[in-house]
């Protein structure tokens, strides 16, 4: 899971772009790519300047699909070439950067609504062999009357029509999904699932938890994802690249288990780094407004990081925090911390340690619009409790006593008094703040600045070139 946001930058500096694995047969990038339907979008908008988003696996056919769709449109095409977070996302500042009216994003999406730009989404018809996906169902559900949900990854989307008349005669209650680009009109009916971009209406009396999983797609962070909001729920796939099926095997429960780990070295935490993972997602805004009067009221400190795509080294600058929160899609949530020097945690689970009134209730939520006011998973913060009357709480990792209450906010701009300490013999008073308090309390605080001590000279002229090679150095190497 570790792949969408934690990178090596060497590695990325090294890697050599060549001939694109998943990118369209050289015969077909019209029916790949969906040029027709991309340059309806176009026209019909009335777009001048349009910004063409591909993953790196598509990068490939990036300069003849920009080139078809300027002749075809008439508009000027823009290439993005890197995204600023993760590729499943519309990487709405990058277009902004380019003036860009409209966004064709291609390759495969999270299916999270933006907030400006209109998108229009353009999978990339992967293969499918319809008929040993067919094969390998009956093999995993030889009951007929199974009650299965059918999910895909989104480059398998347009192969599930197909896929349906096939299995609907021989299973009356199977349920295919279908794929929904931006926020669903109206309110759902009961019994109606809407996440991820996935809508599907559950009869069953029992609800979902009677059906079992099917998902079409190669392992990834969207089956993750599922797996885990789904837990009650058993999982199979079939895998399109190498033509097998499978009953998923990934102990959910033990994925879990990591995951309340974090959510008890959250409220162990005073000091949280609120990471922007999206700055395109609708709600983006509400909800880092919302952490931050959640730590506020928890009597945590909070600091608002953005970093781009976050990785160890990035992160490791910022050793006075004690956990991070990412602030993303709902694939790309679920970060794979295990390698970074502090956790990296997700709003759900913020909420669940710093939240007394929500209780764990076996659902987890990947999608942080779902804990903001009006959404079917808010709990409002319980009334803040005075000191003495807080009931105490023991750590489970340190074994040390910490309050579980609500502190009441502050009535004022001003810093409390405990952030105020005396500096010199002038009486002067300075705010601390936890980075200045976890500063004064490092034996190596940066280089020292000897003021008086160290003789004026005239400026000379430095060093000319990149690091890597001055021009004084020569070319031996």
């Amino acid at each position: 899971m570790a792949a969408a946001f934690s990178s090596d930058g060497e590695a990325a500096l090294r890697r050599e772009l060549g001939a694109a694995v998943a990118a369209a047969p050289r015969g077909d990038l019209d029916g790949f790519y969906e040029m027709g339907r991309a340059a309806a979008f176009v026209r019909d908008g009335g777009f001048r300047k349009v910004a063409l988003q591909f993953p790196d696996e598509l990068l490939a056919d990036a300069v003849e699909v920009a080139a078809r769709m300027e002749a075809a449109t008439g508009a000027e095409m823009y290439v993005l070439g890197d995204t600023t977070y993760g590729s499943c996302c519309v990487d709405e500042v990058a277009a902004e950067h380019a003036g860009a009216e409209a966004v064709l994003h291609y390759g495969p999406a999270c299916l999270s609504p933006c907030r400006k730009l209109p998108v229009l989404h353009i999978f990339g018809q992967q293969p499918l062999d319809v008929g040993r996906c067919t094969e390998a169902f009956r093999e995993l559900y030889p009951e007929r009357q199974s009650r299965v949900v059918v999910l895909s990854d989104v480059v398998y989307a347009h192969a599930m029509g197909e896929l349906e008349q096939q299995l609907c005669p021989e299973y009356p209650n199977i349920i295919f999904s279908r794929l929904v680009c931006g926020d669903p009109p109206g309110p759902a009916v009961p019994g109606e699932e809407r996440k991820f971009g996935r809508q599907f209406l559950v009869e069953a009396a029992g609800g979902l938890q009677d059906y079992a999983m099917f998902y079409v797609g190669a392992e990834g962070l969207a089956l993750t994802s599922f797996m885990l909001t789904w837990n009650r729920c058993p999982f199979s796939s079939f895998n399109p690249v190498t033509g097998c099926g499978r009953r998923e095997t990934l102990n959910v429960n033990r994925a879990l288990m990591r995951r309340l780990y974090l959510v008890e070295r959250a409220r162990d935490a005073g000091v949280v780094g609120i990471l922007v993972g999206t700055l395109g997602v609708v709600g983006y805004l509400t909800v880092l407004q919302h952490l931050r009067e959640l730590l506020c009221q928890a009597g945590k400190r909070s600091y608002t990081l953005a970093v781009g795509k976050p990785n160890p080294a990035k992160l490791a600058n910022f050793l006075e925090v004690d956990i991070f929160v990412l602030v993303a899609c709902a694939q790309n949530s679920l970060l794979d911390s295990s390698d970074f020097y502090r956790p990296v945690v997700t709003p759900y689970e913020l909420e669940l340690a710093c939240n007394p009134a929500r209780e764990w209730t076996g659902n987890y939520l990947t999608d942080f619009r779902d804990l903001l006011p009006g959404a079917c998973a808010h709990v409002e913060l319980p009334p803040a409790v005075p000191t003495a009357e807080a009931v105490p709480d023991v750590s489970l990792i340190t074994g040390k006593m910490r309050a579980t209450h609500l502190c009441d906010p502050p009535t004022s701009q001003l810093p409390p008094s405990t952030a105020l300490a005396c500096r010199d013999r002038t009486q002067a008073l300075a705010e601390i703040s936890p980075a200045a308090s976890f500063l004064e309390s490092r034996s190596w605080r940066g280089l020292e600045q000897q003021l008086g001590q160290t003789p004026v000279s005239r400026a000379v002229q430095g060093r000319r070139g990149i690091a890597i090679a001055y021009e004084d150095e020569g070319c031996e190497q």
